[in-house]
């Protein structure tokens, strides 16, 4: 298979100790099952979790035995520090890790995340880490996934994974430079409990901001020490509470409404905490970590105090979350056009939304009607498409033709028999809003509706640009707002979920850490 005189290794033991040799070994450690502690430095010898007392090993079926020999859950950790040293070694790699300081084009429009003043803080409050630019920008990015491509099964598994923002535009999300640190074993999410197993990752993040590690320049032909810094995490609005935990399921005044008047509120928007002010809320905050008997509830707007405040430098940046553009671009895309085409399941416009929006004084001319006693009528509403509509609109997705490589195949997810778009992925959502759904909407609904959903469009086609103008950004900002506003005066009030709220604050995530296709 190989020319000669090379071989093809005969067991996995030699290419793992071949690979090992080349800086790319792993480390395998149990945890609790619960997600308490992690079997290591003075846990490494116990049999049975010191927080819950669970035994450390898996049960046979039908037994009381543990099989000693199967660990209850596994983390695999693959330490950054030696693949940086590596990425150093090779010349090409080592240039093009600075080219940030020497190839970036400095203009004031924004193309790369050093052009944004989240990068720019770093370097004006820690001189001594700015001045060299081999000194690495990273950005975490942590997510579930189904290692068994079936949605059906819950299994639940979370790879921990690092983005090099050194490099230049083209390469920083290629998958040769994208690292994969940790793999968080399932059946079940850590959830809240994700410090437990990130402790790992944040030592290492840790050692290479206070005092670096020694790494040859195979560029300059130098030895240097090499630091490090972590700039943001990228999540979607889920993670976020688990990383930082913060209260993403909603508050308790929420079913309150009695004890409000309804009346509307003139005060200005609150401004963003800072980190220090995060910091002093959550201080004297003490979790015990685990799903057994010592997980204990903390009630409130912070669960915890995130183990990323353990960096000194997390309290000083802007932005210490970005959200995930394309999760919230899926959901808002799902939302609307379930609302559009009135897809059972998908739609926010029901029956109960209904009279809870005659309850509210809202367009009580969509009032539930009740016909013979029984039937009962939702009179059409402006923002939902009639059955000739919707086959217009099935029919133009499913005969749109694209070049190769733009989308996957739209007329896949087009029902014609239903009327309805099924087994949307996040880029299908991505291509709807930015170019297909303005077209396929044209000559559909009134005016007004057309033209706010295609205003819609247009805020997410502008953000994923590569190369915005800061002064653009404040523009978009004001009018994502008046966006929403316009979308509030015809779409019910249900659809205003959580998603479509984190609309607003993408503008100003941009304008402090830089371009959204760049994590």
């Amino acid at each position: 298979m190989l020319p000669q005189p090379n071989e093809l290794y005969t067991s996995m033991y030699q290419v793992k100790k071949t690979m090992s040799s080349l800086g790319m070994r792993y480390e395998k450690i149990h945890a609790c099952r619960n997600d308490c502690v992690l079997y290591r430095k003075e846990y490494k010898d116990l049999e049975c979790c010191p927080v819950c007392g669970v035994s450390r090993w898996k049960l046979e079926k039908n037994k009381d035995m543990n099989k000693k020999s199967v660990p209850a859950k596994v983390i695999w950790y693959i330490p950054p520090i030696p693949r940086f040293r590596r990425l150093f070694r090779n010349d090409a790699h080592a240039k093009n890790l600075t080219w940030h300081a020497t190839g970036r084009i400095k203009d004031g429009m924004l193309r790369h995340p050093a052009d944004a003043p989240q990068w720019k803080t770093i370097d004006i409050l820690y001189p001594e880490f700015g001045k060299d630019s081999r000194n690495l920008r990273l950005g975490l990015a942590v997510d579930r996934m189904n290692p068994h491509s079936n949605q059906s099964t819950s299994y639940s598994t979370w790879p921990v994974i690092l983005v090099n923002y050194n490099l230049p535009p083209h390469l920083c999300m290629k998958r040769k430079f994208v690292m994969l640190t940790m793999l968080i074993s399932g059946p079940k999410q850590p959830g809240n409990d994700i410090d437990v197993f990130l402790a790992l990752l944040v030592e290492d993040l840790k050692l290479l901001w206070e005092e670096g590690v020694e790494c040859f320049d195979g560029y300059r032909n130098e030895t240097f020490n090499l630091r490090a810094t972590l700039l943001w995490t990228i999540n979607d609005f889920p993670a976020y509470g688990n990383l930082y935990g913060y209260s993403v399921k909603g508050y308790k005044f929420r079913k309150q409404r009695k004890q409000f008047n309804g009346r509307p509120k003139h005060e200005k928007a609150s401004q963003p905490l800072t980190g220090v002010q995060i910091l002093e809320s959550v201080s004297d905050l003490h979790v015990e970590f685990g799903k057994g008997k010592g997980n204990l509830s903390v009630d409130g707007t912070w669960k915890k105090k995130s183990i990323f405040f353990d960096l000194p430098y997390l309290k000083d940046l802007y932005v210490r979350h970005n959200l995930d553009v394309m999760h919230i671009e899926k959901n808002v895309c799902e939302s609307l056009i379930g609302t559009l085409l009135n897809m059972p399941g998908k739609t926010k416009d029901r029956e109960k939304i209904r009279l809870d929006m005659a309850e509210m004084g809202i367009r009580e001319s969509l009032k539930p009607i009740t016909e013979l006693g029984k039937r009962i009528f939702l009179p059409p509403a402006c923002y939902v498409l009639s059955r000739s509509e919707k086959q217009q609109f099935c029919s133009t997705l499913s005969e749109i033709k694209v070049p190769t490589g733009y989308s996957s195949n739209i007329k896949s997810v087009v029902q014609m028999k239903d009327l309805r778009l099924i087994n949307l992925k996040s880029h299908d959502c991505h291509t709807l809003m930015q170019q297909l759904l303005p077209v396929a909407i044209r000559g559909l609904l009134p005016k007004q509706v057309r033209a706010v959903i295609v205003r819609l469009c247009y805020f997410f086609n502008a953000i994923c640009c590569k190369m915005i103008d800061p002064i653009k950004i404040e523009e978009l900002q004001e009018e994502v707002v008046v966006t929403l506003c316009l979308l509030e005066k015809y779409f019910p009030p249900a659809f205003f979920d959580v998603m479509v709220h984190l609309v607003v604050h993408l503008p100003r995530e941009i304008k402090l850490c830089g371009l959204v296709w760049l994590r």
